[in-house]
């Protein structure tokens, strides 16, 4: 397999892909052409001392859950306060 460079932007590119939309590493290495073991080591390379990307993601998930969770919650409650 003939190895070619990928541009910094273009790297940043999909790094961002992955931080700020939530795609994973198998979608971005699938719709780039890269492998995926290529993007972990860029995500690696760029993430030393820092949480990882797909710690960012599953936090931002979780986030999202429990948003909605206290959402129900608050419904919920208002509704019980409404019927006394």
């Amino acid at each position: 397999m003939k190895k070619h460079r990928i541009a910094p932007e273009v790297k940043e590119q999909i790094i961002n892909r992955i931080k700020n939309e939530g795609i994973t590493v198998a979608e971005a290495a699938k719709d780039h052409g890269v492998s995926d073991v290529t993007i972990y080591s860029w995500i690696a390379k760029k993430t030393e001392g820092q949480p990882t990307i797909s710690e960012i993601i599953k936090l931002k998930r979780e986030n999202a859950q429990l948003m909605q969770l206290v959402g129900e919650i608050t419904l919920k409650l208002s509704e019980t306060q409404k019927k006394k």
